[in-house]
């Protein structure tokens, strides 16, 4: 086998293969299609003359050339992402892009003028916001920043807790009363099952009234403000749609931390640094929205069943 045979693009390849464990998978990491990655794969092994990966139903697996292959694109990810940032932390110009990776609640919640705000202030910097629940690889430069609802930040990244998250129950607007023990409800899908919130739903049995299911919260707050269902909600995300209302006060038990994380090599970069000074002071002084302070007021003027007292 004769690995100089391959380029950094190939081992590319290689490496999301042996990720996945799958084409479809590996052509999702690389953006590209499943014949791409089929035929790309094909030709390594015919420039090696050696078989990298066993064909199965259940995907692909590496063979023990392949297993070589995928510790060498490892290393030399390592390396690269290393000099890349190493090279960025050379930039001082407060300009080009800035990928931040977050969750869909807080970019539909209070994040879009936060950063009409920044964009305001720093028209040569361009945000690239990446949704999603996993916390995006920034030792791979998947992302530039993450800010992220996390009790357990990872150690190899640095930055600051800028606020607890609460969560409330919430209703339609226009939904006279509620009863949290015989209304329907709105909860997260098999897919959310992990979270602490869908967790607390089944142990008091509100799943078993459920009248609609997503795989995002975003769409339980809209459904939920049509007057589908009663919802849990971060209060960041329910305070701020003016169709929904609390149903009683936060619950403790479910109380998050949000942070605001980078990389070590790239913080000094002026670009990413500007974005984690701005971001960090503007949501650190909507911290009662995210503690559910700000919602309070008209939390107190209700009973726990919605009514006014």
């Amino acid at each position: 086998m004769n690995e100089q045979a391959l380029g950094w693009d190939d081992y590319r390849v290689v490496l999301a293969i042996g990720r996945a464990g799958s084409l479809n998978g590996a052509a999702k990491t690389l953006s590209i299609s499943h014949p791409t990655v089929f035929r790309r794969i094909n030709a390594i092994e015919r420039a090696l003359g050696v078989r990298l990966f066993d064909r199965a139903r259940d995907g692909y697996a590496p063979t023990p050339a392949g297993e070589d292959v995928v510790a060498v694109a490892i290393d030399l990810e390592a390396r690269i992402d290393a000099l890349e940032r190493q090279i960025a932390g050379r930039d001082e110009r407060p300009a080009g892009t800035v990928r931040i990776a977050t969750t869909d609640t807080l970019l539909a919640g209070p994040l879009p003028p936060l950063v009409a705000a920044f964009r305001a202030r720093n028209p040569q910097i361009v945000l690239e916001f990446a949704a999603g629940n996993s916390l995006a690889n920034l030792s791979r430069r998947e992302a530039d920043v993450a800010l992220r609802p996390s009790g357990d930040p990872p150690e190899n990244l640095v930055g600051r807790k800028l606020a607890r998250i609460a969560f409330a129950v919430y209703r339609a607007r226009s939904q006279r009363r509620a009863d949290p023990e015989t209304d329907a409800w709105v909860v997260p899908d098999d897919s959310l099952s992990h979270l602490r919130m869908a967790r607390w739903l089944a142990e008091r049995g509100h799943d078993r009234r459920a009248s609609l299911r997503a795989n995002g919260l975003v769409a339980l707050r809209d459904a939920a403000a049509q007057g589908m269902g009663l919802c849990l909600l971060p209060c960041y995300l329910g305070d701020l749609s003016p169709a929904l209302a609390r149903v009683g006060e936060p619950i403790a038990e479910l109380e998050n931390e949000l942070w605001l994380l980078t990389h070590p090599d790239l913080r000094r970069v002026a670009r990413v640094r500007a974005v984690l000074d701005e971001l960090r002071d503007a949501l650190v002084a909507r911290r009662d929205l995210f503690e559910g302070r700000a919602g309070a007021a008209e939390s107190r003027g209700r009973s726990r069943t919605g009514k006014p007292r």
